[in-house]
């Protein structure tokens, strides 16, 4: 009966999502896959020994010459946008040889840093409505308000926002 609605002189609930950054794994998984079986079937990387593989918290990748190397790593790349798996989750390192192998290694970046959830807050401080109150949890950044409108305007600040990592909105309330 009483609710959100703000009757009977209750002050009403407010509103919230965070602000977080972190990888779909089903999704990189399949962009793995999908990456590792075209340069398997690929004319131009037969007898190449390209390897695209998930070590742990990195990707490495693997070929005979640093130009079949970089064009695997494009490969990934291309299957990452497709499959909507942000490449900014990716920090491409330089192609490091290795015997006869060039290896490129790209830890997988998530979570937001400490630096980055306050430049998020700044931004808010700075160009979002006064009702909107943000504060850092952990590695994410929870925006509250009691308008779901200004919560709105938030999301689409934060997305105009040029920021050098990935981000997702999630637990809207």
């Amino acid at each position: 009966m009483c609710g959100k609605s703000g009757r009977y002189g209750r002050p009403m609930a407010d509103s919230s999502f965070d602000i977080v950054s972190k990888i779909d794994r089903m999704e990189l998984d399949n962009a793995l896959n999908q990456a590792s079986r075209e340069v398997s079937t690929r004319f131009d990387f037969k007898d190449t020994g390209v390897k695209i593989e998930l070590s742990g918290e990195r990707i490495l990748v693997e070929a005979e010459t640093e130009e079949r190397a970089k064009a695997a790593l494009e490969v990934l790349k291309e299957k990452m946008i497709k499959r909507g798996v942000s490449l900014k989750h990716l920090e491409i390192k330089e192609p490091e040889q290795s015997g006869k192998l060039f290896k490129i290694f790209c830890p997988i970046k998530e979570g937001i840093s400490t630096e980055n959830a306050k430049k998020i807050t700044k931004l808010l401080k700075d160009e979002a409505p006064k009702s909107i109150k943000a504060q850092i949890q952990g590695d994410a950044v929870r925006v509250s308000s009691k308008s779901k409108d200004d919560l709105q305007s938030v999301i689409a600040l934060v997305k105009a926002a040029k920021l050098d990592f990935a981000i997702q909105f999630t637990n809207y309330r």
